[in-house]
């Protein structure tokens, strides 16, 4: 208690030493606001503060007596009790005193305190801002105009149609006409997709299927397709249940691997891959090679169980524009397994190699 009544004694001393130099040196205009500030701290006990006589007679015996204990400068000064400090307190300006609130605590304001603290910073700080202050869409209340042609249809439905292959061919046994071609209607989600390929020989079609799906979009460039697919050419037609998945893998790679489940137990495959290789902006190289497989033996339609044939072509073609492109071509069949059997009995070659020409276009 005597250190921390000598503490309080040395800090009251000092400061009614400064506020006689001041007093000393200001000007009217000065004193009559330092007047007016002192008229504010009525709340301190002028009976309990030394007047300017009696602090400078403090100072000069306080010089005289340097050699005397700290106990008795503190002894003087134990008629300012607290109660005049908080006096002094009281009597500040409410801003000054929240701020002295926080020097009294000895810290920052703790978590309890931390709304009342933001409280006193309100009006610096500009406040808290009403709930209502901006509105979710960053609109501030105002409202959609009619801009014809400048909406974003990034999700409206569109159509395609691709001819990929408008070819004719010449091969060692026979010549003849071959498609393939495929058309989408709808938005980046779901999709009515139409596929179909054939070969006409002979006069007449030889092979062909036509496929419908629901093409529905599952990843960044896959999505899966559940249709159906109906063949016809030579031999009796059949319906089949379609099922697959289609998309670009890494590298631009362009995969499609289709299942079919068709009447009396038959079943099917198709796998394909195809890749272009810019040579430059318009000539443009794309290798294909496609592979069908079969459940069970279709006698009628010349096809056996197991890998039915493989096809793989190269086509170079030139693009005019985007849309339309000639291309040149040289492609290689092979049936195996059973069907290449069925082939040995028509007498046709097991390998036969095409050349090419053709015209590629979409709208």
């Amino acid at each position: 208690m005597n250190a921390r009544t000598s503490s309080i004694s040395s800090i009251g001393l000092v400061l009614a030493l400064t506020m006689t130099h001041v007093h000393a040196q200001e000007s009217p205009g000065q004193h009559d606001a330092a007047h007016t500030n002192m008229s504010d701290m009525s709340g301190m006990d002028h009976a309990d503060v030394p007047s300017n006589e009696e602090a400078h007679s403090h100072s000069k015996a306080t010089k005289n007596k340097k050699a005397e204990p700290e106990e008795d400068a503190s002894h003087d000064m134990q008629s300012m009790d607290h109660a005049s400090m908080q006096g002094m307190q009281h009597s500040m300006p409410s801003s000054n005193a929240n701020a002295m609130g926080g020097m009294q605590h000895g810290a920052m304001p703790s978590d309890a305190h931390g709304d009342r603290a933001m409280d006193a910073m309100g009006p610096m700080q500009g406040g808290r801002p009403p709930a209502d202050a901006r509105s979710p869409d960053y609109s501030d209340g105002v409202g959609y105009g009619s801009m014809v042609g400048m909406d974003m249809r990034d999700n409206a439905p569109i159509g395609m149609l691709l001819v990929d292959q408008l070819e004719a061919f010449d091969g060692q046994e026979a010549t003849g006409q071959r498609w393939e071609a495929e058309g989408r209607y709808g938005n980046d989600r779901d999709k009515v997709w139409l596929r179909t390929e054939g070969e006409r020989s002979h006069g007449r079609v030889e092979d062909a299927d036509l496929e419908m799906f629901w093409n529905r979009n599952i990843a960044t460039f896959w999505s899966t397709q559940l249709g159906v697919r109906y063949d016809f050419g030579e031999g009796p037609t059949r319906n089949w249940a379609a099922f697959g998945v289609q998309g670009l893998a890494p590298y631009w790679f362009e995969l499609e691997a289709t299942g079919y489940v068709g009447e009396n137990g038959r079943t099917a495959a198709r796998l394909r891959a195809e890749y272009e290789l810019l040579l430059t902006q318009r000539l443009i190289l794309q290798p294909e090679i496609e592979l069908n497989l079969y459940g069970k033996d279709d006698p009628a339609r010349r096809i056996g169980s197991g890998l039915s044939d493989a096809q793989f072509a190269l086509r170079l073609r030139y693009e005019v524009t985007r849309q339309f492109a000639p291309y040149l071509g040289v492609s290689w069949v092979r049936p195996l397994g059973t069907t290449a059997d069925y082939a040995r009995e028509d007498h046709q070659p097991l390998l036969d190699r095409q050349i090419v020409a053709g015209v590629r276009f979409w709208f």
